[in-house]
């Protein structure tokens, strides 16, 4: 198994080795980098270039590593003992499993993504040390010990919101995103936007890059946000001389909705503007 950029992803070649070597180690992938990189899409990619099924599980910060197991729903089991139902002779039918339990039993090597693992709390990569690292967990209300039939690729992204324990880190392969270079983001337009013009993208990564090179910004926008702006900049047949305007009263570029996240960093680039109207 190996894994290569698709038709719909670009791959840098040190990510590419990082799953690859993640895969041969059978160990965790944890893949870090700013919000909106790829981090989760790399693991349908992954799925995708290895023909085989991506489980996804969406950490929250109210979700509990047990979760990921499985559930015993007690309280539907009591109402159904209530009700005469036969179902409750047979415990099994009150358990639903988790990702980590589909994962393990699955008939071809999955990929399992478990999404956004700074959002839980921070015990909840302790206690997946040992399923993590052993692929099997007791089923106590049952006595059934869960074995993998063949250890899934697991993928774990983190956006860095809080430290993950070390010995968690220690048994994962860990890989960090670099925000995408110009050269590298016009393949990853060309993969998304193959009919763009090139005048349109070369003035509007230039306006990019230059809104992300601004000090004090709260949020700098992402490749997912400049793939947005780019498709309205598109539908709204944007002159690309537009994006090239140094006249201050146009200092934000145009529909920077898609770009600009917040009112503070709003505010900033027009508190920008007006100190370079008035220096000139």
């Amino acid at each position: 198994m190996a894994f290569q950029s698709t038709d719909k992803y670009v791959a840098s070649e040190d990510l590419r080795i990082a799953v690859n070597a993640a895969i041969a180690l059978e160990r965790p992938l944890l893949i870090k980098g700013e919000p909106g990189t790829g981090k989760t899409v790399l693991a349908h990619e992954i799925a995708k270039s290895l023909d085989t099924q991506l489980l996804q599980w969406h950490v929250k910060s109210t979700t509990k590593a047990q979760q990921g197991l499985y559930e015993y729903d007690a309280v539907a089991r009591l109402r159904d003992s209530q009700l005469g139902d036969d179902r409750v002779h047979d415990i099994k039918n009150y358990i639903k499993r988790g990702k980590l339990w589909e994962a393990f039993t699955a008939e071809k090597r999955p990929v399992l993504l478990i999404d956004e693992i700074d959002k839980a709390d921070i015990e909840f990569p302790n206690d997946l040390l040992q399923e993590l690292d052993r692929m099997e967990f007791n089923v106590y209300e049952t006595g059934e010990t869960v074995s993998a039939k063949e250890r899934p690729v697991i993928i774990i992204t983190s956006n860095n919101e809080k430290d993950l324990p070390d010995a968690f880190l220690r048994r994962c392969f860990f890989h960090y995103i670099n925000f995408p270079n110009a050269e590298t983001m016009k393949d990853i337009i060309n993969v998304h936007f193959p009919d763009v013009k090139s005048r349109l993208v070369t003035a509007a990564l230039k306006r990019f890059y230059d809104i992300r090179s601004v000090p004090g910004l709260k949020k700098k926008p992402s490749t997912s946000e400049l793939l947005d702006w780019l498709k309205l900049l598109m539908i709204e047949d944007i002159d690309p001389e537009t994006l090239r305007e140094t006249d201050p009263k146009k200092l934000i570029p145009p529909l920077h909705g898609a770009l600009l996240k917040n009112e503070s960093d709003v505010h900033l680039f027009e508190r920008l503007a007006f100190l370079t109207r008035r220096e000139t």
